[in-house]
């Protein structure tokens, strides 16, 4: 902790800063105080440059459709510049795949569109780097996808070129890190890493090196079995969400912020009248560019089946013929309007056909509370219309199905942006519908371990009767002071619809004081709207109660998150 001296300085001088200027204060900050972990605690004069001899050169290559991923390069381009870094900007929609062979240091940000694809104008660069039959293997690379984890493949193009700059030769030195749709915070953690990894691994560096793994550690995979699941909203709601436990032999290693992620299986009678539809003998064995098995395994375990993207529709209508329009349709759907000549033919569109997603659903449960042996999730069942019949979600269906003890394989997804702060730290939490999942898991941590920081909760659902989630273990957090705050909005209660960014207004000087005094902000939830939503609300807060502009106001949340006191878990 700073004296209130010190502390008054740093917030005077903090307070003239610009949004750029407060970015590379943070970061030069964060390197001194490294420096300070050293022998010497004095600041030396080069402080801002690359320790070698000279600085080195890198390519940061950016491909973007919206432009996100072109402001993202430019800015960190001018960070890592500041860091004494040559930094070579290029787009890769003009990038030469060929000069990949002259690269030493090369590093993408890169977005992925809706259904997995690359953009638009990145497409020929991702079609010749998968076409390449060159060695890199003198290559040095790291990729930062962005994408947005609503959608299924969630940040597939840059899994795909990280994975492929690794079958060239090329190795890599920063794992892959995927941002979600609020990508601001984990890019420049990422950035962070570049100088130091490009010094330890440059042919020019004057000390050991050090190893660095080149590749990201294979996910650890549990079974478990449902010992218990119950529909937390009453019969009358139009809505089901299940509060699902799952226990497991081995010890589970998870913190609270952390979701569980699910492979779902496709359903057997789907798959089975796939094979008939085409004849194809399910135990014939399929290369696929994601595994090697047998027809029926690829389509029970491996493969997406249940609404195809548009780029595999495409090759779909390349291989059979057909004139197919821009739908979003199964694969048995199109199996039935536009079939294949036969068996053989089908055979060609299989390898086409992109892996199963993943499912994450944020975990709800405490190991301190619950134990390293049982995990919970919180999950909402999905149901839409596709013309004019109700489908459900193949994942949500898949779980809201389960009974007491079956089986259910599962890996934990780290959310290091999502975590508590220090015990003593207040904390506000804005989580409508199963948006409370994290904050449950929140609210049993701090009860277990008796942390001394305020709990402040923000929760909204459609009526109080109905959809009040995990109700009673709330108002038992209230009674036993573990919860300091509650503040519900129930939008069909009332006449005028009323959200939970309505209940912030209504406590906006509370909530400015609570955060001028050093609590930390989450969101969890929908990202459209409620996200956005609450964020203006925040904003206008800010701006209110703290006499700042609009531009000051973003900048003020802006660096919050910098300091790691605002995160967000939306989808």
């Amino acid at each position: 902790m700073l004296s209130e001296t010190k502390l008054n300085e740093l917030k005077q001088l903090l307070g003239n800063l610009s949004h750029e200027e407060a970015l590379w204060t943070s970061g030069y900050i964060a390197a001194f105080a490294e420096h300070l972990g050293g022998r010497t605690q004095t600041l030396p004069e080069n402080f801002t440059t690359v320790a070698a001899a000279g600085a080195q050169k890198i390519t940061l290559a950016y491909g973007t459709e919206t432009g996100n991923s072109k402001k993202l390069a430019t800015e960190l381009a001018g960070i890592l510049k500041k860091k004494g870094l040559k930094v070579k900007l290029t787009d890769l929609a003009q990038y030469k795949t060929k000069d990949l062979k002259k690269e030493e240091f090369f590093f993408v940000i890169v977005s992925t569109q809706g259904e997995g694809e690359p953009p638009l104008l990145v497409q020929r660069f991702y079609k010749e780097i998968h076409q390449a039959d060159f060695s890199i293997s003198q290559m040095k690379y790291g990729v930062l996808a962005l994408g947005d984890r609503s959608y299924p493949l969630f940040c597939q193009t840059g899994e795909d070129l990280d994975a492929q700059l690794e079958v060239l030769g090329a190795q890599r030195i920063l794992s892959l890190r995927k941002c979600d749709a609020d990508y601001h915070s984990d890019a420049l953690h990422w950035a962070e890493q570049i100088p130091e990894v490009v010094q330890e691994n440059s042919s020019e560096a004057v000390h050991p090196k050090v190893d660095v793994p080149t590749a990201a550690p294979a996910r650890k995979k549990y079974q478990g079995k449902v010992s218990a699941i119950v529909n937390l909203n009453d019969i009358d709601s139009d809505k089901e969400t299940f509060h699902i436990e799952i226990e497991t032999e081995e010890e589970i290693r998870y913190l609270p912020g952390d979701a569980l992620g699910i492979i779902p299986r496709n359903p057997p009678e789907m798959v089975q009248e796939i094979i008939t539809l085409t004849g194809i003998d399910p135990e014939t064995v399929i290369e696929t560019p994601q595994i090697t098995a047998s027809v029926e395994e690829l389509f029970l375990k491996h493969l997406n089946i249940s609404y195809l993207l548009k780029l595999t529709i495409r090759q779909y209508a390349e291989i059979t013929g057909h004139s197919i329009p821009e739908i979003r349709i199964s694969l048995l759907d199109l199996l039935r309007i536009y079939p294949v000549r036969n068996a053989e033919e089908f055979k060609e569109i299989i390898p086409v056909l992109t892996a199963q997603s993943p499912r994450l659903y944020s975990v709800s449960s405490s190991p301190e509370a619950h134990g390293s042996n049982e995990i919970h999730i919180t999950v909402a069942k999905s149901k839409f219309l596709v013309g004019e019949e109700v489908k459900t979600g193949l994942c949500s269906g898949l779980l809201s199905g389960f009974t007491e003890g079956d089986e259910v394989e599962f890996y934990i997804q780290e959310a290091r942006h999502f975590r508590l702060p220090e015990p003593d730290r207040d904390i506000v939490m804005i989580g409508p519908g199963t948006g409370i999942a994290p904050f449950r898991s929140f609210l049993w941590e701090r009860d277990a371990t008796g942390a001394e920081g305020r709990n402040w909760l923000f929760f909204g659902d459609r009526t109080f009767v109905s959809d009040f989630l995990y109700q009673s273990e709330i108002i038992d957090f209230i009674k036993t002071g573990t919860l300091t705050q509650l503040d519900v909005a129930f939008s069909r209660d009332t006449a005028q619809k009323i959200y939970v960014q309505h209940r912030l207004e209504e406590k906006s000087a509370e909530i400015f004081e609570w955060l001028e005094n050093g609590a930390s902000l989450y969101i969890c939830g929908a990202k459209n709207p409620m996200c956005k939503d609450v964020e203006h609300t925040l904003k206008e807060i800010i701006q209110k109660h703290g006499k700042r502009s609009q531009q000051e106001a973003e900048e003020y949340l802006e660096i919050l998150e910098l300091n790691g006191r605002y995160a967000k878990d939306v989808y």
